[in-house]
């Protein structure tokens, strides 16, 4: 069993204490990963602190010259990373490689937006006087990554935050640290300076504490679910220490009956069971328009149950093993749960085979609204499905949630299209669009979805502070 060692200020750092990674599709352990304390990660900041003054005086385009030099490695030892992708996460090998390309299309979004953190002028309003705003980095960064997209929301924090001129630690999931690790080794072979970019690995909360209380810390950028944002929140109300986060979802989608038939069933079955369902912006609520209600539960039904279901690194794969096994059981839960309340079990609401973490991909009819599955994020190839009849009230349905990270809708009429548009209470909406995200639009979520952009020009402008420089004497 190989052990992987942590990328700390330009060195590869083992350590006694290892956890191990297990693979999702067996259920056993494949690698395990050098971990630190937290007098570990106070050195890691005081290193990236030390690293900061020389990476921040690089010109932008001297920044954005090393990400697309990063991007260039990743793209050399693609495959490489997107199997260990799939060994970590579980996620079919075809949904690893997209999400290695992503994580280069990010790079070399960022490696542009490297120049463009500007400024301006601004007319001043008393004699002999000159108004100045300018950008600046906000200092060190501490990155935290959840697993289900393991290495591209990774990237997600810390490309932006390098092209600002910031230092970055980046904690990735325990369950899926390896890409993160192949990562930083792209990383060092770009030549990035010691300190500029660092992999912690240990205990998330000793990590977290350290994060929030060394004043070192400026920012804490975190994907994850809202409960332990709201922890983060509490604990950045001592220091003040700014906070990006992007939590959890509870995403509609909207079928009206006017919309393309088989685009709908398509959009939505991207929306609902790409990344195994594990994706807190995949479809957890699904409204269809009465008269076409059965209609597309069978055409649904149908499609799903030609997707490949097994090991993420067989050929031709489509839905992969959940990642452990609470969370297999969390799905099952709720399918019971639904089917208790009256919903209508149309395939799947059981395991997958002999081995490891799979769930058979599940569509729950007539799913009543308060069911588990309605309220809760599934986080499980699980599609619970009910009908509508008024667009006033789905969109009222749809906005019924304390969370807001993206809606989907299906329709071909443009002026209901307009309204959904600017009625729905989400960060992202896919109108007849069920893969919405892209890396030059503004990602991130209304209420308890979070707080703050990644991605577009707002993702950069998430690690730069705003000065007002005031000249006197100009007369």
């Amino acid at each position: 069993m190989k052990t992987y060692p942590l990328y700390l200020n330009g060195q590869w750092v083992a350590s006694d204490a290892t956890i191990p990674v297990v693979d999702p599709a067996s259920g056993e352990a494949f690698a395990e990963v050098s971990t630190i304390d937290r007098d570990g990660v106070r050195q890691a900041l005081e290193d990236a602190q030390k690293a900061l003054p020389g990476w921040r005086a690089l010109t932008g385009i001297q920044r954005g010259d090393y990400l697309l030099s990063i991007a260039a490695e990743v793209r050399k030892r693609a495959d490489d990373i997107a199997t260990v992708m799939t060994r970590e996460n579980g996620k079919p090998l075809n949904q690893s490689k997209g999400e290695v390309n992503g994580t280069i299309d990010h790079l070399r979004w960022f490696a542009e937006e490297a120049r463009r953190a500007y400024g301006r002028v601004v007319p001043h309003q008393t004699p002999g006087k000159r108004h100045l705003v300018l950008k600046s980095p906000v200092g060190v960064v501490g990155a935290i990554a959840p697993w289900n997209f393991p290495l591209i929301l990774s990237i997600r924090k810390a490309a932006p935050a390098l092209a600002a001129g910031c230092t970055v630690i980046l904690k990735p999931a325990s369950a899926t640290p390896l890409c993160n690790l192949l990562f930083a080794e792209c990383a060092e072979a770009a030549g990035l300076p010691p300190g500029v970019f660092q992999v912690v690995l240990g205990r998330a909360s000793e990590i977290a504490a350290e994060m929030l209380e060394n004043p070192i810390c400026r920012k804490i950028s975190f994907t994850g679910s809202t409960p332990v944002g709201k922890r983060l929140i509490e604990g950045a109300a001592q220091t003040c220490t700014k906070l990006s986060l992007e939590l959890g979802g509870n995403a509609p989608v909207i079928v009206f009956s006017d919309a393309d038939l088989d685009q709908a069933v398509e959009g939505t079955l991207m929306a609902k069971f790409r990344n195994t369902g594990q994706s807190c912006i995949a479809a957890n609520r699904i409204y269809v328009e009465q008269p076409i209600y059965e209609q597309f539960l069978t055409a649904f039904s149908e499609k799903l149950q030609q997707q490949p279901v097994g090991p993420g690194l067989e050929e031709g794969v489509e839905i992969g093993a959940m990642i452990n096994e609470p969370a297999l059981e969390t799905a099952l839960n709720m399918i019971d749960d639904a089917v208790a309340q009256g919903a209508r079990l149309l395939c799947g609401g059981e395991r997958w085979g002999e081995s490891g973490f799979f769930l058979a991909p599940t569509i729950l009819a007539d799913v009543p609204d308060g069911a588990g599955c309605m309220n809760e994020e599934i986080f499980a190839p699980v599609a619970a499905v009910t009908s509508f009849d008024d667009e006033a009230e789905v969109i009222a349905k749809a906005n019924d949630t304390e969370y807001g990270l993206a809606a989907y809708a299906f329709t071909n009429n443009l002026q209901r299209a307009w309204r959904l548009a600017e009625l729905l209470e989400a960060g992202t909406i896919g109108i007849n669009d069920g893969v919405p995200s892209t890396s030059n639009c503004p990602f991130g979520g209304f209420k308890e979805s979070g707080w703050g952009r990644e991605l577009g020009i707002e993702g950069m402008d998430a690690f730069l502070e705003t000065k007002h420089i005031s000249l006197g004497g100009m007369g």
